[in-house]
Formats: structure tokens, C-alpha cells, sequence
């Protein structure tokens, strides 16, 4: 093959240089947010830190109403005899030992003026 040949199988070269990166950017018009003023920046700073606080005082509060209506447990030993007829009044009547057991100890407060 003669050299005018393999000049014209080969891809032609590009006549013009590639864009870069940075002429690319330049180019296109740039769209810039507006800047806040430091005023505008301060007061969003501020209703932001208000919003935190007052979600940290309604979790907060939501914390305290969850423990008051926590249960608290007592425990006492009963001797057989009575546990016996307690579990015996909870089956005959179809409730639970400890609504028993909750209706006699306020019953107890309420006559001895708790």
C-alpha cells in the first residue's frame, strides 16, 4: 500500500481543540443564589435554635408524662394461708390477683384518709 492510502483509511484529525473543563464552565452564564443579608442569616439562625429548643422541651415533657404513667411494682410476701384465699376470690370472681390486690390497698389509703 502506498502511503496516500493509509492516509486515507486512517480517521481524520480533528481540526479544532478539545473544550476543557474550566473553558466549559466559563462559558455558560453562571445563575448565583441570592445571598442572605447577615440580618436574614442571623434571624433563620435564630428561629432554627428556637424550633431545637422547643422540640427538646416537648420531648422532654413527653419523657416525664411516659414515666409518671410508668407502673410501679410492690412486692410483699404473703403467708400461704392468705394467698390461698386470694387466689381463690381472683378465680371465683375472673379477675386477676393484682386488681385484687390494687382495689384493697386503695380501699386501705382512701379509709385512712390517703
Amino acid at each position: 500500500m502506498s502511503e496516500e492510502a493509509e492516509a486515507g483509511m486512517t480517521a481524520p484529525e480533528p481540526t479544532e481543540a478539545p473544550v476543557s473543563e474550566a473553558d466549559a464552565t466559563r462559558e455558560r452564564p453562571r445563575r448565583s443564589l441570592p445571598n442572605p443579608s447577615g440580618e436574614e442569616r442571623k434571624s433563620k439562625a435564630i428561629e432554627r435554635a428556637l424550633a431545637q429548643e422547643d422540640g427538646r422541651y416537648r420531648l422532654r415533657d413527653l419523657k416525664r408524662a411516659h414515666a409518671r404513667e410508668a407502673k410501679h411494682y410492690v412486692n410483699c410476701p404473703l403467708d400461704y394461708d392468705t394467698k390461698m384465699r386470694l387466689q381463690k376470690a381472683a378465680f371465683d370472681n375472673d379477675i386477676k390477683m393484682t386488681v385484687i390486690i390494687k382495689a384493697a390497698i386503695d380501699q386501705f389509703l382512701r379509709d385512712n384518709g390517703y
